[in-house]
């Protein structure tokens, strides 16, 4: 990995990603994360948390680790010591098909382990009982969530389908039933407390998913372009299910964003790097990457290496910042309750509802495609608004007459 640490280095000065200052530091933490094993994203960041790093460092850890597998692929790719020509056709069959990117990093991993899986037992990795094998395995021995099973299965069934062209049979019996639990929701009041412990970029997007009700890459993709100040309205495009839709946005935060749009504004000024684009928009439109309208309302600090091009480009922060964040702020505001950022849009379709807004209406502005995915959130209600009043209340007040 050697020559790998040396041409990371070399691109960083030459393409002037970071500060000169910046690079022991960025190739430091690069360093660190081989040593380790190259694990997942999240793995290396509570590694980080545990070993006693500031936020800050742990930022700039996973920026730079970013930046590396951008612009050293070849050192990313999947262990040797099994044929790697299926999930080189799967990526590709993944983005003909316009899979999100992180869909496809997800389905390679589990594609991998899979075939790693069938190297190591010696079994046949397009047979039908491999499949269910190990099935089994991450359920018996690995003792997964069902939802972590089922994205195995929908993984390794894509691969079946679309590069072995073939349908697996008897799979289904194995596949796991999904729980249905309510999500965990903060009161109004609650909601106050995180808000108020929360400053900066980050503290906007926390106000800016509950006012809104979109998810946490909903917002770090938001361009100035998708912001109607005005009609205090914001436009999410491509969202879940590479679908648009347009949803509310608090009429509080408006001069805040205003102030963040001129920050975006003079940076642009000052760095004419462009952003990156969607799709074949770059060719289609030279000079987009360089107009107001299409950056992004939330910039990262440095700039990256888009890994389909090799180009410098703008990107948007890393979600770590505002999942740090919002962490931080529960333990302040001393609230006992399990609340992510996620938490935030639960909370913004409960508290629609117990003002008396159309289900079908937060249907729309939450993006979901069954009415039950959104129908979830009145059993949620119930439990806020505590209607129905216990007997033994009820026993213990006849007693107190």
């Amino acid at each position: 990995m050697i020559q790998y640490l040396k041409q990371y280095e070399s691109e960083l000065i030459d393409k002037e990603l970071v500060r000169q200052n910046q690079v022991p530091y960025m190739v430091g933490w690069v360093r660190h994360f081989l040593f380790l094993g190259n694990p997942e994203e999240a793995v290396y960041a509570d590694i980080l948390e545990k070993e006693g790093k500031e936020g800050w460092q742990i930022r700039q850890a996973l920026e730079a680790v970013k930046m590396y597998c951008s612009s050293c692929p070849c050192c990313m790719e999947e262990p040797v010591g099994f044929d790697l020509v299926p999930l080189n056709e799967m990526r590709n069959k993944l983005r003909i098909k316009h899979y999100a990117r992180s869909t496809e990093k997800s389905y390679i991993q589990w594609c991998s382990r899979y075939l790693g899986y069938c190297e190591r037992n010696k079994l046949s990795s397009d047979s039908d009982g491999a499949f269910r094998d190990y099935l089994t395995h991450l359920a018996l021995s690995r003792k997964v969530a069902s939802s972590t099973q089922n994205q195995a299965f929908n993984a390794i069934l894509f691969l079946f389908r679309n590069v072995w062209k073939k349908e697996p049979s008897g799979i289904d019996a194995v596949r796991a039933r999904r729980s249905q639990r309510l999500p965990s929701v903060l009161t109004p009041e609650e909601v106050k407390k995180v808000l108020e412990a929360t400053t900066g970029i980050a503290g906007l997007i926390l106000r800016l998913i509950y006012s809104s009700g979109i998810r946490l890459s909903e917002a770090l993709r938001l361009r100035v372009q998708d912001l109607d100040l005005h009609n205090c309205s914001l436009t999410v495009r491509s969202g879940k299910g590479d679908k648009d839709r347009v949803t509310v946005l608090g009429r509080t935060l408006v001069p805040f964003l205003e102030r963040q749009i001129e920050a975006v504004h003079s940076a642009l000024e000052a760095s004419n790097v462009p952003v990156t684009l969607p799709g074949a928009l770059e060719r289609k439109y030279p000079g987009a990457g360089i107009e107001l309208s299409w950056q992004y309302v939330f910039p990262g600090a440095w700039f990256s290496v888009d890994s389909s091009t090799g180009d410098v480009r703008r990107h948007h922060i890393h979600p770590s910042l505002v999942q740090k964040a919002i962490r931080r702020a529960v333990l302040k505001s001393g609230i006992n309750k399990r609340a992510s950022v996620h938490t935030l849009r639960h909370c913004f379709a409960t508290h629609m509802l117990m003002a008396g807004v159309d289900l079908c209406e937060i249907q729309e502005l939450l993006g979901h495609k069954s009415l039950e995915t959104t129908r979830i959130y009145l059993h949620v209600m119930k439990g806020i608004h505590r209607v129905v009043e216990s007997p033994l209340d009820l026993l213990a007040n006849r007693l107190a007459q």
